[in-house]
């Protein structure tokens, strides 16, 4: 999936326009009005304006025709792509930043799990003219972590400072933004779960984008998902396809 034409790369001071991609699959409850909430609310502080595009990766629950009517009463510009099966979150992003329109783009995820000055200090980042910027964990991050999820965690990072020596040791935060050539570097990923970040962080470090991490942090109340481990089996060949991809 290509699509860009590309632009001339221009050094950003400001920018009144963001788009906003959230991949969306079988979300929590009130959902919605947390989306609708968070947008406003980012809208008002950043000042700029938000194109939000909401990608619905074949949910079985929790995502119903009354949850999208609130959203295009209270948002009327936003984007829904809907389709029935499943196909993870790394190709449900890929399908939404192929709609968006402006320079910069911002994913994350449905429940707005980090804070306003975590999406802020991405956001102020990406204005400074850098192409990719992934969100970054502190150490604070691993205090309330189910242990599996932390396991999960500490062996990535590891593995990254060791084997693939990239510019980040936290490729699996849910919060990254990029401009149209950090863009074309994602489009070009083919993982379609869990992995995918790591995908794409290792073809920007390959391509050499300019890329600079910013300190995120977790909501105080966050809610973890539960770690399948059947997906995260099946991932482990996507691993290796990862180390060893050109």
């Amino acid at each position: 999936m290509r699509f860009f034409v590309f632009r001339n790369r221009i050094s950003i001071s400001t920018a009144q326009h963001i788009s906003l991609v959230l991949p969306c699959y079988n979300p929590p409850l009130n959902w919605e009005k947390v989306v609708v909430d968070s947008v406003n609310s980012l809208e008002k502080v950043g000042h700029f304006t938000i194109e939000l595009v909401i990608v619905n990766d074949g949910s079985s629950k929790n995502v119903s025709q009354e949850h999208l009517k609130f959203l295009k009463s209270e948002i009327p510009s936003v984007k829904i792509i809907s389709y029935e099966q499943n196909r993870g979150k790394g190709f449900a992003l890929r399908k939404g930043v192929s709609e968006t329109k402006h320079d910069l783009i911002i994913y994350t995820d449905i429940d707005f799990p980090y804070t306003q000055d975590s999406f802020l200090a991405v956001y102020t980042t990406l204005t400074q003219g850098f192409d990719v910027v992934p969100g970054h964990r502190g150490a604070a991050y691993y205090n309330d972590t189910p242990f599996i999820r932390k396991l999960i965690s500490k062996f990535l990072r590891w593995t990254l400072k060791t084997f693939l020596r990239l510019p980040t040791d936290d490729s699996q935060c849910g919060i990254k933004g990029f401009n149209r050539m950090g863009a074309a570097v994602f489009m070009d990923t083919q993982i379609d779960r869990f992995l995918f970040d790591l995908e794409f962080i290792k073809l920007a470090a390959k391509r050499k984008v300019k890329f600079k991490k910013a300190t995120v942090v977790l909501k105080p109340d966050v809610v973890f998902s539960k770690v399948n481990l059947r997906i995260l089996a099946r991932e482990s060949l996507n691993f290796f396809k990862v180390l060893f991809r050109k």
